[in-house]
């Protein structure tokens, strides 16, 4: 199996100002199905011409007084009719996210596309509760009345990747409108689908027309155009520090607002006091879930070198029994990675750390005769100067390696560039905190893990990235505080 009989893909233009139409030019992207590595569709890809209608839409419509002066009240209803309508259209979404990005449709179902409704519904509340405060001044002594406003950026750029295609979206989406933003959308050229069906589902909700646009490209010519067009206040984006980096330095020509959501190398770490039966199993799913692609996958296991042999064992069952296939087979849970290349760039790590000197203890290599395979695989006994221990690999690899003591394992835990997301698995509290105060990264799961939620604050330490995404700080990073002091006497 390889696909449903039929499938409802959504309309595959450009969607500007409210329609659908063609691109300038006639170059077509080709969508290939990881699982089999064969083209089953096509879409444009946006001109600079396209790409500045976009924006210049964007601005009308964010200028507008239908826009400005629609209620807070009556846009927290548009998103939460969005995500009634996700809620709605759940199992073709899946489906779609199934055949364009490999993952299984039973876990999209699960995961990507309740991820995507909740953000949505989360963000309509922050619509009412954008608030600023009033301030004490004294000045010269003089009466004074003195407060703050929050007002939106204007018009996002949103630049989502293609391992969570449509929850992405729906973070960058909802958080910008919810600020009262405009937004240009542009999904990977990879995985289209689904961000292109919920424009569909945008306009069947009432969102006006402009106030979500969405291109489709490559990153080099249509993200390129995006980022450097001038109609455009703030970039938005997730995805490689290296595309971060240089994203950062575009912006800074004319001091667009950046917020960025990039790389990791987040460390699993187990004490030697930690519950086992929950460790082990946790820290299997922390990297190979979604074929380790996972921008905050526990991709280096810390385990303290009393329990290293009983857990590396114990991993490495977890990750010899996870059924490998198919996406539409309810029974996979490790689907193909998203393309050829990735698949290519993963296997060359695994060489990479066989040549460093570490032991492959599972997997090891492709899985099958078709389509983008990993095995889920555990490279042991590696050390802080591997590649496979300082890289982001993005896929089912996991670097292990042992300490002696908390201090040590703060040591290794911090001593990449990335500071995205860890993991901690330990039964003594005192513990807990200790290690969540020193590790530098942007989230600690403590004694869990993958627990993503629209009022929980997303975002990186160093390379990691700038800023959070969803929250209250997701949703306050599009808007300008302004302070606003009258003289009364």
């Amino acid at each position: 199996m390889t696909s449903p009989d039929s499938i409802k893909f959504p309309t595959q233009k450009l969607l500007i100002g409210g329609k659908w139409q063609d691109a300038a030019t006639d170059e077509q992207i080709e969508l290939i199905n990881p699982a089999t590595g064969k083209v089953f569709s096509h879409i444009p890809n946006a001109s600079d011409a396209d790409v500045d209608a976009a924006v210049k839409a964007a601005r009308a419509t964010f200028e507008s007084k239908e826009w400005k002066r629609m209620r807070p009240l009556d846009r927290g209803k548009m998103l939460e009719r969005v995500a009634q309508l996700i809620e709605a259209d759940a199992e073709n979404l899946a489906t779609l996210e199934c055949i364009d990005n490999g993952k299984p449709k039973h876990l999209a179902m699960m995961v990507d596309i309740p991820a995507a409704a909740d953000v949505f519904r989360y963000m309509s509340g922050w619509c009412t509760k954008l608030t600023g405060k009033t301030l004490p001044v004294s000045g010269d002594g003089s009466h004074y009345h003195a407060y703050t406003i929050r007002q939106p950026i204007g018009v996002i750029a949103s630049i989502v990747p293609w391992n969570y295609p449509l929850a992405m979206a729906a973070w960058k989406v909802a958080s910008a409108l919810a600020a009262g933003c405009t937004v240009v959308l542009k999904p990977s050229e990879v995985t289209p689908l689904t961000a292109l069906r919920l424009g569909e589902l945008m306009i069947e909700a009432g969102v006006p027309a402009g106030a979500i646009n969405i291109i489709t490209g490559y990153g080099q010519t249509a993200g390129e155009s995006l980022i450097t067009n001038a109609g455009i206040d703030k970039i938005a984006f997730t995805g490689s520090t290296a595309v971060g980096k240089h994203l950062m330095r575009s912006a800074a020509n004319d001091m667009k607002r950046v917020s960025l959501e990039l790389g990791g190398k987040s460390p699993t770490i187990i004490m030697p006091d930690a519950d086992l039966e929950q460790a082990i199993p946790n820290a299997a799913m922390s990297i190979f879930f979604n074929s380790g692609q996972i921008c905050f996958a526990g991709s280096r296991l810390l385990v303290h070198k009393d329990i290293y042999d009983v857990v590396i064992e114990g991993v490495s069952q977890v990750a010899n029994a996870l059924p490998i296939g198919d996406g539409f087979n309810p029974e996979t849970m490790i689907g193909p990675v998203v393309s050829a290349a990735q698949q290519k760039r993963i296997l060359d790590y695994i060489e990479i750390g066989k040549s460093e000197g570490a032991d492959v203890v599972a997997g090891g290599g492709a899985h099958g005769d078709q389509g983008y395979y990993v095995k889920p695989t555990i490279l042991s006994n590696t050390s802080r100067d591997h590649r496979v221990f300082q890289e982001e690999i993005f896929g089912p690899v996991l670097a292990a390696t042992s300490f002696s003591d908390i201090d040590e394992a703060i040591d290794l835990a911090n001593c990449t560039r990335f500071g995205l997301g860890a993991n901690v698995w330990s039964s003594n509290v005192s513990t807990c905190h200790t290690l969540a105060e020193a590790i530098e990264s942007g989230t600690i799961w403590t004694n869990c893990n993958f627990v993503i939620d629209p009022a929980l604050p997303f975002g990186g330490f160093k390379e990691s990235g700038i800023g959070r995404e969803v929250g209250e700080e997701g949703v306050t990073m599009y808007t300008e505080s302004k302070s606003v002091c009258i003289k009364l006497d």
